[in-house]
């Protein structure tokens, strides 16, 4: 029998996991009305600890599910709609992670009307200081978007854009924690090169990256004028 949740996490990987941590640690969700379906076998006592229940067969918890979290690789991500499609519930939201998805491509998958909201993470949320941008697809509500907002905002910061800006913002936050850690790398090598640790280097590099980001962030200065 088919046990309504709040949310159902499709896929428990690296993502999935930083997800269903953060909104029970938060106690946005609580990990009772929450449950992913997640078929490695090795990845069960990761859940085990949050109080998470898992599924092998996504089928088993999406029925009645308010929302439905798509958390695998877009490579599979066809097949996995289309298993998934026969058991949702009228009035589901489904929310996509995958990368470089459209939401038009999953509606076309979904019975008729189902609302999709397309969100873009990144990897800074597996330690609650991620970005995320959610977009609403054609039969998507604002208000349904933001409420997937909400819980992503648990994970760190999100917004809502248009559909049409995700790549742009897949750009910038999506693909940059890479150039920042590139960036970071580069000034701790150079340190390393002027007789620092790399231990020391490390540490100095990331610190001044976060608190400079930070300052940004909290003061509202210009890039320029820290420049200036």
């Amino acid at each position: 029998m088919s046990v309504p949740y709040t949310l159902a996490i499709i896929g428990g990987g690296r993502m999935g996991e930083a997800i269903a941590a953060g909104l029970t640690s938060t106690g946005a969700v609580d990990a009772a009305a929450l449950a992913v379906a997640e078929p490695a076998e090795s990845r069960k006592a990761v859940f085990d600890r949050l109080g998470v229940r898992t599924v092998a067969d996504g089928s088993d918890i999406v029925s009645g599910a308010e929302l439905v979290l798509l958390a695998v690789k877009p490579q599979v991500i066809d097949s996995v709609v289309s298993q998934l499609a026969g058991s949702l519930t009228a009035g589901t939201v489904v929310v996509s992670i995958a990368s470089g998805v459209p939401t038009v491509r999953l509606e076309s998958m979904l019975p008729p009307g189902t609302a999709v909201v397309r969100v873009m993470p990144n990897a800074p949320a597996m330690v609650g200081s991620g970005m995320a941008v959610v977009s609403a697809g054609s039969n998507a509500t604002l208000e349904q978007a933001e409420r997937v907002r909400a819980l992503f905002e648990v994970l760190g910061d999100a917004l809502v854009i248009e559909e049409s800006a995700q790549d742009a913002a897949t750009a910038i936050s999506g693909s940059g924690p890479a150039y920042v850690a590139v960036f970071v790398d580069a000034l701790a090598e150079a340190g390393v090169a002027e007789g620092l640790t790399r231990e020391e280097a490390q540490r100095l590099a990331i610190r001044t990256f976060a608190g400079t980001a930070e300052m940004l962030r909290a003061t509202g200065m210009q890039p320029q004028e820290l420049v200036d």
